[in-house]
């Protein structure tokens, strides 16, 4: 990690965590807009203008015509509506691209001005590296949509949120860095038991997102719209026949996700009562009483989409939650592991 300190390049971190989550949250727009596969080809550079003319338009929607999406779901639409959902994926995709220069120019500027030490630019080497893995993963998840079915891989779809909430937590953590102070591995101080409780409770959120990602690629937020009952029972029958289920079945992936969420509402009260019990520093108390709150309001809204029938307000609220939730964990991670340094 790096050792040297700097305000400027702290504030573009922070800035660019915020232009990863945007990100992140417009591609579940996307997703529920069912806009995703409506750009059949991926010009990285070509790609940067929309079509131009009719003409451009016409051969550009001929591709989509043949597509499984249009075959099975959208026969009949036209030219205008398509227009409509080419260019929600063709913002999305200008987005991303501007957060690549967001991340690119600034970084090499602070290379040369060496606020940016040459022997510490690894953390910002990986971070590049991440959001190009990102981006090639990003196409390899619409390809999935392109063959025989109208939906993406569910697989792919959750290992690019991964990839996305990776290179989120990296500059955040070291934008936390920049403002607090990196910590010091030669040290190698113990884990407390705080900074134990944190770290797992992050490990949880992250298979819980990861959940909410297959979720959202076979679309089981739709296979029931009750709550807390699924089908009329609190355990619908069959559900753990087969592991399989918990990583193909919707019903099976919609219930773990449903449910998994209510360990975080019991972690987070038992790290506040221990950091209260050993005299934290306050910020730290009255930051773990905000998270409780996040949480709450997670599930709140998590039960709400189902109760909505995945409204897209709601869901991308929910969705936008989660973000601010795994932020709040990486913060907590950061500042127990600097107070065990200490």
């Amino acid at each position: 990690m790096p050792k040297t300190q700097n305000v400027t390049v702290m504030k573009w971190l922070f800035v660019f965590t915020f232009v990863v989550a945007f990100l992140v949250v417009f591609g579940g727009f996307v997703r529920l807009t069912r806009s995703g596969l409506s750009i059949v080809e991926w010009n990285p550079i070509n790609g940067a203008v929309p079509p131009i003319g009719q003409h451009q338009w016409e051969a550009e929607f001929t591709k989509y015509q043949q597509t499984p999406e249009y075959i099975k779901i959208n026969t009949g639409m036209t030219l205008e509506e398509y227009k409509y959902i080419f260019y929600i994926e063709w913002v999305h995709r200008l987005i991303a691209r501007l957060a690549g220069l967001f991340y690119a120019i600034p970084v090499f500027y602070f290379l040369f001005k060496k606020a940016i030490p040459f022997k510490e630019f690894g953390v910002y080497f990986v971070m590049g590296m991440l959001f190009i893995g990102q981006a090639f993963m990003g196409w390899y998840m619409v390809a999935s949509g392109l063959v025989d079915r109208p939906a993406v891989s569910h697989f792919r779809l959750t290992i690019h949120l991964l990839f996305a909430l990776s290179l989120f937590a990296i500059a955040l953590w070291t934008a936390l860095g920049h403002k607090y102070g990196f910590h010091d591995s030669s040290k190698k101080a113990k884990w407390s038991p705080p900074s134990k409780l944190a770290l797992w409770s992050t490990i949880l959120l992250l298979l819980q997102i990861s959940y909410g990602g297959m979720t959202a690629g076979l679309k089981a937020g739709h296979v029931s719209d009750t709550w807390p009952l699924m089908f009329g029972k609190w355990v619908p029958p069959n559900l753990f026949s087969s592991w399989i289920n918990l990583f193909e079945t919707p019903q099976t992936i919609v219930f773990i996700h449903r449910w998994l969420a209510w360990l975080g509402i019991i972690l987070v009260p038992v790290v506040y009562y221990i950091v209260k019990k050993q005299n934290y520093p306050a910020d730290i108390q009255k930051g773990l009483l905000w998270l409780t709150g996040v949480v709450a309001l997670q599930i709140t809204l998590g039960v709400w989409t189902i109760l909505s029938y995945v409204n897209i307000v709601v869901a991308l609220t929910h969705q936008a939650n989660a973000i601010v939730l795994f932020g709040l964990a990486i913060y907590f991670i950061h500042r127990f592991r600097a107070l065990d340094e200490m």
